[in-house]
Order: structure tokens, then sequence, then C-alpha cells
């Protein structure tokens, strides 16, 4: 097949790009803001996307197009609507690029989008059958896009698949999961030693594996898929196991959750500890029922990974 990839030099779709190109598919056409130096296949740098993009030298001729590129951060306090930064690429850029995709003749567009478009926390694990409930402005994007995209392939047929990870982590995670492997190394006292919540994850090469099954299975034509390892933990349990995993001490203090959360309250950190003391489940049930797939990894294995030379 020949398969475009945007974000291929991001966290998740230069991952993608070396699986596809060990398992023997060589005809990829690449997107990235940067130069790829190692990533095989047809290459082009695209520095913005957005609802202006040209896609006219990319798409012809291609049988899918996987989105993983994203903005993810709007960091500039000082920006008046920063849910515009989010719309201009998430939204409108994905939207953009999926109409041309369509007008082009590709066959599927895959979206990756997040579980932020069920919710932030939960008390049972969500499905894909939940009513969409974003409380961030980047997970309100990305739901905006979905919705768009529901609306492309009922006006064009091309198929759409979702797919929404939770945390991702690997070697070199961004985001929330860079900072605990930071926060790990430095060997700091964590008042972390005595949380209870659940949270699912998913392994950087679990995600990438249900993507690959994504592209062309029959039956992951127009359906939305939840990402996990299929196995919980806590924030204390992921703590230990990347501590483990890092051959660090952890230094785990037990400090009562809800005294935590009342402390972050005061200084203003509410939705940082809610990241760290509230729990998120999903339930990958239905990728493992329709798609037969199972995650190839186990989180022990996962968390291996992130800090293994080989």
């Amino acid at each position: 097949m020949k398969i475009v990839i945007t974000g291929a030099s991001g966290f998740i779709g230069s991952s993608l790009c070396s699986s596809l190109l060990e398992n023997g598919s060589e005809d990829l056409t690449l997107i990235s803001r940067t130069t790829l130096q190692t990533a095989a296949g047809e290459r082009f740098i695209v520095p913005e996307i957005n609802g202006d993009t040209d896609w006219a030298n990319v798409l012809y001729g291609r049988h899918a197009v996987i989105h993983t590129a994203a903005l993810a951060h709007v960091m500039n306090d000082s920006l008046s609507d920063p849910m515009l930064e989010y719309r201009q690429t998430n939204v409108h850029g994905t939207l953009n690029l999926a109409s041309q995709a369509a007008a082009a003749g590709v066959k599927r567009f895959v979206f990756i989008s997040s579980i932020g478009v069920n919710g932030n926390t939960n008390f049972k694990p969500f499905t894909e059958a939940d009513t969409p409930n974003p409380a961030e402005l980047y997970a309100q994007s990305k739901f905006e896009a979905e919705e768009g995209l529901w609306e492309i392939q009922r006006e064009t047929g091309m198929e759409v698949v979702i797919i929404r990870p939770p945390l991702v982590y690997g070697r070199n995670a961004p985001g929330n999961f860079g900072k605990l492997v930071r926060w790990v190394n430095k060997e700091l006292p964590l008042p972390l030693g005595s949380i209870h919540n659940q949270r699912s994850l998913v392994a950087l090469d679990n995600l990438v594996d249900l993507i690959i099954t994504c592209i062309d299975h029959p039956a992951a034509a127009n359906q939305v898929f939840l990402a996990g390892d299929g196995q919980d933990l806590s924030t204390t349990e992921l703590l230990r196991g990347v501590a483990i995993a890092a051959g660090k001490p952890s230094r785990l203090i037990p400090i009562p959750s809800s005294l935590l959360m009342f402390g972050a309250t005061l200084l203003g950190k509410k939705a940082v500890a809610q990241r760290l003391l509230g729990s998120l489940q999903v339930d990958i049930s239905k990728a493992r029922d329709l798609l037969g797939w199972e995650p190839p990894i186990s989180v022990e294995e996962g968390l291996r990974r992130c800090f293994s030379k080989d």
C-alpha cells in the first residue's frame, strides 16, 4: 500500500515509520516540519498544517493517510484565544487534509485523536460508546476534528478510523510521562507513595501496532477505537515500575491523596493533581473483539524499552 504519514518526525510518527519499514512497507510518503535524517520513503517538509495547506503533490495515488501530526500544547499565556491556535492545526488542518485526501481518491484516513475526547477522569472504564465530554482545549479540538471527519466520510465515502490513546509512553516520551521519568532519574523524594487510583496507559509499540492493524483491516472502517495496554496501574505502581526499569531507587513518601489534592487546589494546580491522583481507565475490548487485536507487549516490557539500549 502507498501510505502517507503526517508528523513523521514526531514521537508517534517516527516510531510508526520505523515499524512499517521494518515490516517491508517501502512505499511511504512522510510529512514532517523538519528534515528526516533516517527514515526511508518520499519526504515532504510541510512547515505548517492548517486550513490553507496545499496537499496536491502528496495525496494522489495514495491508499491511506495516517494523521499523527497535531498541536498538543499552546504554551503562550499571552494569547487571547488559545483555542484558535488549536483549531487552526487540529481542526482546520485535519479537515483540510481529509477533504483533499477524499478528493484525491484516498481510501482510508486514520486519525490519532485523544482519550481526552471521552473525558479527564472516570469511575468506570471509558468505551467508544460513551458520550464525548472533552474537558480541555486540546481534547475539544480533537473532538471537533472527529465530528468534521464523520461529515466528510458521509459526504465522500472515504473510510475513517479514529484511535483515541491515553497517555503514551516510550523512549524519549514528551509530556507528562517525560516529567515522571525526569523525576525518577533525579532520585527526588515524591509524595506519591500511597495513591490507589487506576490509570490506563499505552506503550508506544502497542499503539503503533494498533495503528498498523487499522490501516487495512476491513472491520476497522468507520470505527472509533480506544487504545491501551490492557493493564492498569496506580500512579504509585507506575512510578515504581519506571524506577525499576531505569535502575533507580523509588523514593516515594506515602501521603494520602486527599491531602495532596487539597494542597494542589490551594496552589492552583488542581488539573495537574487530577492527572496524578485521579483514575482514567479505558476498555479496549472493541479492538480485541472486532479486530482480533491484542497489545503485543506488557507494561513491564514497555517500561523496559523506555530505557533499554537495544
